[in-house]
């Protein structure tokens, strides 16, 4: 028993099972539950697979800017009618902030409406923007662009902030209303009613070896009921993705469009320190038809600055590396002269929306409505969007909390999950359907033959004269997945080796992030089929998650017998980004909830 222990086997009927079907999940990429029904597993025939229960008026999955918005609001308007109203959130993250990740220059509109005495409450808005910088570069020269009032670019009034502080205050002000929220458990899964309106959700079971049997402390999730479920999981959230299949939320709008943001945090030299200016820059390092942008924030702290980068996802070619190209920006005399004799002391990415108007879903459905990043309401020209995602949390608590009191609608409803439809009215007439309307053609404009050099004149042209009121509206042209071209087709990228003073390499990036999931449990990075990477995706693109994964959770290795590859996951060093489940062209990578605290460990980025 000892040798078996020390083996990692926890009983002899682990050991026996594991060698009865051991063979056959060694062999495979993917053993999550998702993909291997446990109910066809025998290793889970005698397991208890009971849930606990509980009920609630409102659970809200994620505790970002719009579902802490949300939480927030509703418990206002429940003190303020003197109404009992439970409303419970649940958060991923082991603490509140923990895996929020943002430029981040914010506007202020939002909050000012949710909590008009911010400042007086310590709000973590501390670095008004002062000054305005918008640059085109070349691989060697910087050309001025002036910044003038309606401009995206214009931050006047805007603040340069640490978002995770941010909604980590959120969570403060949202505790002190009453809203229960508990941070390292992970929505996995959505609960329905025998109607098919939504019930809840569930959060995922922990304790499953990588081969995807039972560990001797499995625990099952429990199970959260609710009137209605707000999801504001954030950009392509994995429970979302399900609701869109469920109830066909997407068959009256385009395609999501996404981009990857890169950031890192620096401590730079105290005389190069310039609080509150806000830096931006298009061209260089990407070629016309590769959409993307950079920023570099410095805040009134440290003296710290954050600097970051956004890729369209929708790029053609399979070399590209966001993650390098990042690097190789810094280079830039621009940006090394402010980086130059400083340290870098924070790292990590995220995917964003960029579909804007366009991509929006239909956002309630019965049981359960989205709000926030989880449908997509950022501007992209702006490159912000937590103004609209607090605002979009705050009209969907409205919707919910009439919904609710609507005594009519409570007792007629044709479903046990109530259906907050109004929400779709009080977002057509708030300010955030009008700005995303005005910059609906955009990002779509630098989809033509001109490239950046078009998607400039038309933003100049309709959007900073016309305010976007031109009467068609452009498409972004299919699926991001879809837009790359067969390696074939393209050249692979040189890209400079990092110095390790201003440009450093992957892991040594990682590292940076904090992130941590345990080693022995099934790989939350799941593949539809084992086959289709090698067969499909290393044989026409070249393995292009090798490159587009800014984690390095993606590997081409020999296989053992030397005659071709095989795909490595080594899911431990995934940062939640969601970019592989969006760009890989096959389709074929499902990311799902790890165990609930796991990921990046964000400390105010």
């Amino acid at each position: 028993m000892a040798t078996l222990m020390r083996s990692g086997y926890k009983t002899v009927s682990h050991f026996l099972s594991h060698c009865k079907y051991g063979r056959l999940y060694s062999t495979k990429i993917t053993t999550h539950y998702t993909i291997h029904p446990r109910e066809q597993d025998p290793r889970w025939k005698d397991i208890d697979m009971t849930r606990y229960e509980d009920v609630a008026d409102v659970v809200i999955v994620g505790g970002g800017p719009a579902g802490l918005s949300a939480a927030c609001r509703l418990k206002q308007l429940a003190n303020e009618q003197e109404k009992e109203l439970r409303v419970c959130l649940v958060e991923k993250a082991p603490e509140i902030g923990g895996h929020t990740l943002s430029g981040a220059c914010i506007e202020p509109t939002a909050l000012n409406e949710l909590f008009p005495d911010w400042k007086e409450k310590g709000a973590p808005l501390k670095t008004p923007v002062t000054e305005d910088k918008f640059y085109f570069l070349t691989e060697n020269k910087t050309i001025p662009i002036p910044v003038f009032p309606g401009m995206p670019m214009n931050n006047h009034g805007n603040y340069v902030v640490r978002l995770g502080n941010v909604v980590r205050w959120l969570g403060q002000q949202a505790e002190e209303l009453g809203v229960e929220i508990y941070p390292g458990y992970a929505a996995s899964e959505v609960l329905f009613h025998e109607d098919g309106s939504v019930k809840g959700i569930a959060t995922n079971d922990v304790g499953i070896y990588k081969d995807g049997s039972p560990k001797d402390t499995f625990e099952r999730g429990m199970e959260l009921h609710a009137k209605i479920t707000i999801f504001g999981e954030g950009c392509h959230g994995a429970l979302a993705k399900q609701l869109y299949k469920t109830f066909d939320l997407r068959k009256d709008c385009e395609p999501q469009s996404y981009g990857i943001g890169l950031k890192e945090l620096w401590e730079i030299d105290p005389e190069k320190h310039r609080p509150g200016r806000v830096e931006h820059t298009i061209g260089w390092p990407f070629d016309i038809h590769t959409y993307g942008g950079t920023f570099l924030y410095h805040l009134d702290e440290g003296p710290l600055v954050t600097l970051g980068m956004v890729v369209g996802l929708d790029y053609q070619n399979p070399y590209i590396s966001p993650f390098k190209e990042f690097q190789r920006y810094k280079h830039h005399p621009c940006i090394a002269q402010t980086l130059k004799g400083g340290k870098r002391i924070g790292y990590g990415a995220r995917a964003l929306n960029e579909g804007g108007f366009q991509s929006l879903p239909k956002l309630t459905f019965p049981g359960g409505i989205l709000a926030g990043c989880s449908p997509g309401f950022m501007n992209v020209p702006k490159i912000k969007g937590t103004h609209n995602a607090m605002k979009s949390g705050m009209v969907a608590a409205e919707a919910v909390f009439e919904t609710l009191n609507n005594e009519s609608l409570a007792s007629n409803s044709p479903t046990a999950g109530l259906d907050p439809d109004v929400y779709e009215q009080k977002i057509r007439d708030s300010w955030v359907w009008k700005e995303l309307h005005a910059v609906r053609n955009v990002r779509p404009s630098f989809n033509t033959k001109l490239g950046l050099y078009g998607g400039v004149m038309y933003t100049g042209l309709f959007y900073v004269l016309g305010r976007g009121k031109e009467p068609w509206t452009l498409s972004h042209g299919g699926a991001d997945y879809t837009k790359l071209k067969p390696a074939a087709e393209c050249k692979p990228i040189d890209y400079p080796k990092p110095d390790g003073q201003l440009s450093f390499d992957l892991l040594e990036s990682v590292a940076l992030t904090g992130t941590n999931h345990d080693h022995d449990q099934p790989a939350h990075l799941t593949l539809l089929n084992d086959d289709t990477p090698v067969n499909h995706n290393l044989a026409v693109f070249d393995g292009p998650e090798q490159r587009f994964c800014p984690a390095g959770v993606y590997e081409y290795v020999e296989t053992e017998d030397g005659n071709g590859k095989r795909l490595q996951i080594n899911a431990q060093n995934c940062i939640h980004c969601k970019t592989c489940d969006i760009k890989d062209p096959s389709q074929n990578i499902n990311w799902v909830c790890p165990q609930g605290g796991e990921g990046p460990a964000y400390n105010g980025m």
